[in-house]
């Protein structure tokens, strides 16, 4: 019983991790072009690495057994800076529809990882949920439009975020290979340390560019919804969900993020998508009621 409520508490992390995500989106792309990706990034990292400090001092305080081996935080915190990165440079010159097709794939990617890193394996039935999750997700991104669909164009932009994306799916299964038993909060603040050093070195140069104080209010409220909501919180659920979920039911919740981006628009007011993009919502909840049914089923044969 302890481990199918651990499970579900996975699952509800990444319920949430995936709602959060997707404001990051919608808040992003009004900021994109007003700051490199660098200085953004860096200070998106120190933020969400004083805010995460605090609250490991504030319940179980800096305890030096829970920073060994700190080469491990340096992988980690390298790999998510470096996919958040190529993510605001493809975005610089991507369309918005190709480069969320782009993030559809991290899912299989985490899986194919998955099984390298972890020997996960992915059964037919887990194969055809994340399936059915892309074929969603890409008719949400296309705003149930086939004729969208069919001019899909891969560019430089859509290029560079893929290899963020691949990025992003060697990250979730490292997270459990490299964890040794380390609470989410501590491991987390590790890991957004080092990607903030490694982020502070490469983007040094446009840090010291960038006139902080004439930015618009609207990079700052992106950047403290990023830096909180979208690092913060979000690390700290993936964390969570990761150490009690395969890699490839993790991140199959990326594909209700452009679901939450519909609402997120929509709260920003800004114009609702048409009626057949429900089609899609329908087929990522489908996706995910299979994943979580395949879990039940997997429960069910170990007990």
């Amino acid at each position: 019983m302890a481990v199918v409520s651990e499970a579900l508490r996975g699952h509800l992390a990444m319920l949430a991790f995936s709602a959060l995500v997707a404001g990051s989106f919608s808040l992003g792309g009004m900021v994109a072009n007003e700051i490199a990706p660098a200085a953004l990034n860096a200070a998106r990292f120190l933020i969400a690495a004083a805010i995460i400090g605090l609250a490991v001092l504030a319940t179980r305080g800096i305890r030096r057994e829970d920073y060994k081996a700190p080469w491990r935080f340096a992988v980690l915190g390298g790999l998510f800076a470096a996919y958040f990165v190529l993510m605001f440079y493809g975005l610089q010159s991507a369309a918005p529809v190709s480069a969320a097709a782009v993030f559809t794939l991290v899912p299989v990617m985490s899986a194919v990882f998955g099984w390298l890193l972890l020997r996960q394996i992915t059964s037919g039935w887990m194969a055809l949920a994340l399936s059915i999750g892309a074929a969603g997700a890409v008719w949400v991104i296309v705003r149930g439009d086939f004729d969208v669909l069919m001019t899909f164009e891969i560019g430089k932009g859509e290029i560079i975020y893929f290899w963020g994306c691949v990025l992003h799916a060697v990250y979730t299964p490292l997270v459990r290979r490299l964890n040794r038993g380390e609470p989410a909060l501590p491991f987390t603040f590790g890991m957004l340390i080092a990607g903030a050093a490694v982020l502070l070195v490469f983007g040094w140069g446009d840090i010291m560019a960038t006139s902080w104080l004439s930015l618009p209010w609207i990079v700052w409220t992106g950047l403290f919804y990023l830096a909180v909501c979208a690092s913060s919180a979000t690390f700290v659920l993936l964390q969570y969900a990761t150490l009690r979920l395969p890699s490839a039911k993790v991140m199959a919740y990326t594909y209700l993020t452009p679901s939450w981006v519909i609402l997120w628009e929509i709260a920003l007011g800004h114009t609702a998508p048409p009626g057949l993009v429900l089609i899609g919502v329908a087929m990522s909840v489908i996706a995910l009621v299979m994943l979580l049914e395949g879990a039940a089923k997997t429960q069910r044969a170990g007990a």
